[in-house]
């Protein structure tokens, strides 16, 4: 498990369906053997993702640890996705604190889940494997604001 945050230490703006991770805490990772170089072989390849994701007996820990560092509750755990902020499908480090945190999750009334961060990591992945925008220009809009982003490109 990586090292966490004190509890209560994070705070993510605004509450809700598009918030942002708190920059302190959450400023984004990189992995480095995803590089413009390297997309063929990487995030443009079909399994990725699934090759790079750790497993959830790694993660759920973690999420929980995140979710008292952001001061949510553990009794609130399936509400949350533990979540890459610059996606791993956009070359996000696959166990980083750095980019990982307890991202609201809201299911429709037909018992999908409606994440329009998700959404938005798919565009910018075609985007980034069809060759209309850089992997570093992904990366930094997934960074420094995905809800900008998202209205932008979602």
């Amino acid at each position: 498990m990586q090292p966490q945050r004190p509890a209560r230490s994070c705070r993510a703006a605004p509450a809700g369906l598009y918030a942002l991770p708190d920059a302190h805490c959450t400023p984004g990772a990189l992995n480095p053997a995803v590089t413009q170089a390297t997309i063929a072989a990487t995030i443009c390849k079909r399994g990725w993702t699934r090759a790079v994701r750790p497993p959830e007996s790694v993660t759920e820990p973690e999420k929980l640890a995140d979710m008292r560092a952001y001061g949510e509750s553990a009794s609130a755990v399936h509400a949350y996705e533990y979540d890459h902020l610059v996606a791993l499908e956009l070359g996000g480090a696959a166990n980083d604190p750095r980019d990982l945190w307890p991202e609201l999750d809201y299911p429709s009334p037909e018992g999908f889940y409606l994440n329009p961060k998700d959404r938005l990591e798919r565009t910018l992945n075609r985007m980034v494997c069809n060759g209309s925008m850089s992997l570093s220009q992904a990366q930094l809009l997934s960074a420094r604001n995905w809800v900008a982003a998202f209205r932008r490109y979602g």
